[in-house]
């Protein structure tokens, strides 16, 4: 095992760093402090290296431009209708970037910031520290919220992603990685693509990418993928055709497989109660991920399930009570 870390420029005063780590398989994983964000994942095959996940052209470009590729987002991934949190009788009002509602953290969250790291190698693994203080006031959240995330790379081929975070007054929270899968490279879609989802039920949408009625049975619909399902057929008759952007909860910490049609699998465990399923619907080659198109990649949001009313307890961070995710992405190459 190993782990290499290079300087590649400064923010806000901030020195940048790109980390490598390597199993004894030559497995790859590259993070950034910026972001506390997986940025690649390089699977050996013969004499080359793939990239089973969407990444920019250079570490330099990902603090150039809000992305969310591989970032830690927070403090809530996300919407907030409205852009209000209901505290009891008190509304907080939090900043409108989407619209009327607030969208993961803000316009300035934590995969916008440049995280203090550590790190250390094992005989059998290499694992990363990074450490952020969202301080309270912060995107109008109230708070100061200490975050911690490591990321564990072992010689089984998974990548362990643990996330804590604490505070010292009442808060809403709910960060969590959003790497997009590309497990036929970027410069495929996920259209034959095919995931599996242990998950009985699933959030319908409104017009506005909002829960509105609850919880429904995925049975006979669409949304069922407790058998497997290529998504190139499902996004054909979702949103017309725009794609997936939708909570499922979840059955039980073996949350999903997704396989492409290179026979690249990864397969994902986590202890949150539910996942967002996105097919990077909105990339269109333009800015600063101008590499990337639609549906070139998926992404399997671990998280708390957002409300589709006014009831955020299940998001509400409280002292003394520590927020804590762990998700494992298992990767598979073929035989």
């Amino acid at each position: 095992m190993s782990v290499t870390l290079e300087k590649y420029g400064d923010f806000k005063g901030e020195p940048l760093y790109e980390l490598t780590l390597t199993n004894h398989n030559g497995m790859v994983v590259k993070l950034l402090n910026y972001g506390a964000t997986l940025e690649q994942v390089l699977l050996p095959e013969g004499e080359h290296h793939t990239n089973v996940i969407l990444s920019l052209d250079s570490p330099a470009a990902y603090h150039q431009g809000r992305n969310f590729l591989g970032g830690t987002v927070g403090r809530v991934i996300g919407r907030v209708p409205g852009h209000l949190w209901h505290r009891g009788s008190e509304l907080v009002s939090l900043p409108a970037n989407e619209g009327d509602n607030a969208i993961h953290g803000g316009d300035d969250g934590l995969d916008q910031q440049v995280w203090n790291l550590s790190y250390r190698q094992e005989a059998s693994q290499d694992q990363v520290t990074f450490t952020e203080v969202d301080f309270a006031g912060h995107n109008l959240y109230p708070g100061n919220v200490k975050v911690t995330v490591v990321y564990t790379l072992d010689d089984d081929n998974q990548l362990h992603y643990d996330l804590t975070a604490t505070t010292d007054a009442m808060t809403l929270f709910n960060a969590t990685n959003h790497v997009y899968f590309a497990l036929d490279g970027a410069d495929s879609t996920v259209d034959e693509t095919t995931l599996e989802l242990a998950s009985d039920y699933y959030g319908p949408l409104a017009a506005n990418h909002l829960p509105m009625s609850g919880w429904q049975p995925v049975a006979g619909t669409v949304f069922d993928f407790r058998q497997p399902q290529k998504l190139g057929a499902v996004m054909a008759q979702v949103q017309n055709g725009a794609g997936l952007d939708h909570p499922f909860l979840l059955n039980n910490d073996v949350a999903a497989t997704l396989t492409g049609a290179s026979g690249r699998q990864v397969t994902m465990t986590t202890t949150a109660p539910a996942v967002a399923v996105y097919t990077a619907n909105h990339f269109d080659g333009t800015g600063i991920a101008h590499n990337l198109h639609q549906h070139n990649g998926v992404t399997l949001e671990a998280q708390v399930a957002p409300p589709s009313g006014q009831d955020w307890s299940a998001l509400t961070l409280m002292p003394g009570q520590p927020y804590h995710l762990t998700t494992t992405w298992a990767f598979r190459t073929p035989l």
